[in-house]
């Protein structure tokens, strides 16, 4: 178990969410090397657009190495963090999230990352050999999430019963794919207000790529949006990985697939640690509903654009902002 207790965030006004009482039982359980996993998957994306897989082939090994890198990282003076904050392809950040007034009780570190492997050289904010060492840890991370994300994708596209194979995953194992790597330090916060109520570590939101692959340490926090309008609690497992369907995803699949609305919440006494793959497509990428996934007469649900203008737009919004909403027809 992780726990950072040296951080110097300082106390801001955040929103105040009340807590759900139990974990939620419902999330889809998807093992990977099980025959016809991918009708289970298909029907989790449809039902929920948020699932658990299992037997993913990623060795425990190589995820509790780059958890040891963020933890070290997160452990650091803030006037060393913050020598991040300019960085590219690396950005640190705390409290606000985005440009647009949301805040949250997390800090953070945020890499653009391609199918090139990262020079250490990225990294000059951190001295020798600690910029090395993580330099190589993410670089590990993100090959070992190009190929699970390019395996869910795929076993989604055989779910669906559309050819090719890679119709989906090609998207985001392109050369000039637009994906992220977001590594999220949630520090413990031991004077919470009432017992029933928790502070926001990173507000409602959807992700706007096409899929996001999500893996935190043993502590709760993430809940997720069930469409009769409740929130529920994801309960922690740090041997598995959540995958969230994305908004584009969303739009591929004309509606088919949902884009989960999901938070984190902060916890009493435990640091919260997450790494989040974030699978986008090339930015000249045309985004509009699949003709194969149409039935006869189907109209589109959403307009055609492409990812630059989507991932433009999203970033002049606010979290809780329907981002689809401008897109749809």
């Amino acid at each position: 178990m992780v726990v950072l207790t040296n951080t110097t965030l300082e106390r801001i006004t955040l929103p105040v969410a009340p807590k759900p009482s139990t974990y939620f039982s419902g999330i889809p359980v998807i093992n990977l090397a099980q025959p016809g996993s991918e009708t289970l998957l298909v029907r989790a994306c449809e039902e929920l657009g948020f699932f658990k897989v299992t037997n993913h082939g990623i060795p425990m090994e190589l995820i509790a190495r780059l958890e040891e890198e963020a933890v070290k990282f997160f452990s650091l003076a803030q006037v060393e963090k913050e020598r991040a904050g300019t960085g590219n392809p690396l950005g640190y950040g705390n409290k606000t999230i985005g440009h647009n007034g949301d805040v949250g009780w997390v800090e953070y570190l945020l890499f653009d990352v391609t199918s090139k492997p990262m020079s250490h050289t990225a990294l000059a904010f951190l001295e020798e050999p600690s910029a090395s060492s993580l330099c190589s840890a993410l670089n590990e991370y993100v090959s070992a999430m190009r190929k699970l994300v390019c395996e869910v994708l795929e076993l989604m596209a055989e779910g669906l019963r559309v050819q090719p194979r890679n119709i989906l995953s090609k998207l985001v194992m392109d050369e000039e794919s637009d994906s992220i790597l977001r590594l999220n330090h949630y520090p413990p916060c031991p004077h919470l207000p009432e017992l029933d109520s928790s502070l926001t570590g990173f507000g409602e939101h959807t992700d706007p790529q096409i899929i996001s692959i999500l893996r935190s340490n043993n502590t709760s926090g993430l809940q997720i949006y069930l469409r009769d309008g409740s929130w529920v609690t994801v309960p922690p497992d740090q041997d598995s990985f959540f995958i969230n369907v994305g908004d584009s995803l969303q739009v591929l699949t004309n509606g088919r697939f949902r884009s989960v609305k999901h938070r984190v919440l902060a916890h009493g006494l435990k640091s919260r640690v997450s790494m989040i793959y974030f699978g986008g497509p090339p930015s000249g990428e045309r985004l509009a509903p699949l003709p194969l996934l149409m039935g006869e007469g189907e109209e589109s649900l959403y307009r055609e654009f492409t990812w630059c203008e989507y991932k433009s737009f999203a970033h002049g919004t606010r979290l809780t902002d329907n981002r689809l909403g401008q897109f749809q027809r």
